[in-house]
């Protein structure tokens, strides 16, 4: 006989745990099915283990730079297999957390494989044997992995995904990065503050492409002026992986090939969903032109009783927005009447070294999408805890609807921007416009002033530059 549940979570990403614990506040029955951790990619091998070697690379910074701050710090060095193994043990620590939460909301947790093989069924490969788990919903939440290059295979030694970086059999001294989206500009960033010679190749004409245009132009300065070698609107055509190293041939913008050495390579170009071996193809759900899974704004699929949510669907991929809808879905099973999300309203961040954080439309976008607009601007040069931190790199920027006041955007690149984000996110969901802002009062000395500043400066009432 098949155990069974209210609802069935296959996948126990950030999306999934999520929607499982809401689930069980709501009264439901809930098992979550798992094949490899509990917490997922995200607590395991992303979001919060690559912060965690970030956070060692931002320390051996300032260490290398004690002197700016009236301090003496001699023979300093760093040690990659120390960072990654404290990496590893915030990973251990956030795993055991979940496997905690699982235990205190009464979720019933099965590891191995799951299969959906009929709308309320699933089977589920243990070590034990096969599992029959039934249900009256199911959500899928199995998230994604990184993108191959056809001719550049990922063997752990010198081809590397995010994953093998993370765990690196030995520190690189030449680094070719293909692709600048968050996870190539993060491990860019994180060799290149340990030591490495870093280049970045990004086919688009731009590093970070999704940012706002002024913020990649000020990061790739700032990454050049780091010592990195960025190549925007460039292509690597072939790889040739040795015992000792890697050979590349890189296109240039001018559509210059040339061959260049490298001890490793990161390939950063994307992700693909992990639907492949779950059954969709029996059961009939449809998937979009790149192969996610297409929800409506109830994260509901085209089969009755199974919904989807997180990486394994439309973007943007990001574990926020995968817990957000695991609530969303949650919610509309147990009967409610959840908001649908807003994308627009989803913040997002790039862990680099200066940090990057951006909420709703560029500028750009906001004048393709037929707005006349208002831009405001503030340096970090111009704040003073900023420059009491020794933090002066970077800018935070609004976009306004000239005619209704509506905040239609904001970009920051710069210290601890990923903290203040939030604030321009909670005025984008309550609807703000810029006299809510203008007429809010912001802690002295903060960071978080340049935000003021930066929304009155698009209404020509900037105080302090």
């Amino acid at each position: 006989m098949p155990k069974s549940y209210d609802l069935i979570v296959l996948g126990s990403g950030p999306g999934g745990y999520v929607a499982a614990i809401r689930a069980s506040q709501l009264g439901l029955k809930t098992a979550i099915v798992e094949r490899e951790n509990l917490g997922g990619i995200c607590l395991n091998w992303g979001c919060i283990p690559t912060k965690a070697m970030l956070r060692s690379a931002e320390i051996f910074h300032n260490m290398k730079h004690a002197a700016d701050y009236g301090l003496a710090a001699e023979k300093i060095s760093a040690d990659l297999d120390a960072v990654v193994k404290r990496s590893r043990g915030v990973a251990k620590q956030l795993n055991q957390g979940v496997t905690g939460l699982m235990k205190k909301n009464k979720i019933d947790v099965v590891m191995g494989d799951g299969k959906i093989t009929a709308p309320g069924k699933m089977t589920v490969k243990t070590d034990k044997g096969d599992e029959e788990l039934e249900a009256k919903d199911i959500i899928i939440a199995t998230g994604a992995r990184a993108r191959d290059l056809p001719f550049a295979k990922a063997d752990g030694k010198r081809i590397w995904t995010y994953r093998h970086a993370m765990t690196p059999p030995e520190m690189p001294k030449k680094l070719l990065v293909i692709g600048s989206g968050a996870i190539g500009i993060e491990f860019a960033s994180f060799y290149n503050d340990m030591g490495a010679d870093v280049t970045v190749v990004e086919m688009l004409d731009r590093i970070v492409p999704v940012e706002d245009e002024e913020v990649s132009k000020f990061l790739e300065k700032s990454l050049k002026k780091q010592g990195m070698t960025i190549m925007t609107g460039a292509g690597v055509k072939s790889i040739d992986a040795g015992a000792k190293g890697v050979k590349a041939e890189i296109e240039d913008s001018k559509g210059k090939k040339a061959s260049h050495d490298f001890s490793h390579v990161i390939v950063a170009v994307g992700i693909q969903p992990n639907v492949e071996t779950i059954g969709l193809d029996e059961l009939g759900i449809e998937p979009d032109e790149r192969f996610h899974i297409k929800t409506d704004a109830n994260c509901r699929t085209n089969i009755a009783g199974i919904y989807a949510i997180g990486d394994c669907t439309g973007g943007p991929w990001l574990a926020h927005k995968a817990s957000h809808e695991g609530v969303i879905a949650a919610e509309t099973i147990a009967g409610g009447h959840p908001h649908a999300m807003d994308v627009n309203n989803i913040p997002g961040c790039t862990y680099c070294h200066p940090q990057i954080a951006s909420v709703g439309l560029t500028e750009a976008k906001a004048k393709e999408a037929g707005h006349e607009i208002k831009v405001g601007k503030f340096p970090f040069i111009g704040n003073g805890k900023a420059i009491a931190l020794g933090e002066t790199e970077g800018f935070i920027k609004t976009v306004f609807d000239a005619k209704t006041g509506e905040l239609l955007g904001a970009h920051m690149i710069g210290a601890e921007v990923t903290e203040l984000i939030q604030g321009y996110t909670v005025g984008k969901t309550l609807e703000t416009t810029e006299a809510e802002l203008m007429n809010t009062v912001f802690p002295h000395p903060t960071l978080s002033e340049m935000m003021h500043e930066s929304v009155l400066d698009a209404y020509g009432r900037v105080m302090h530059i």
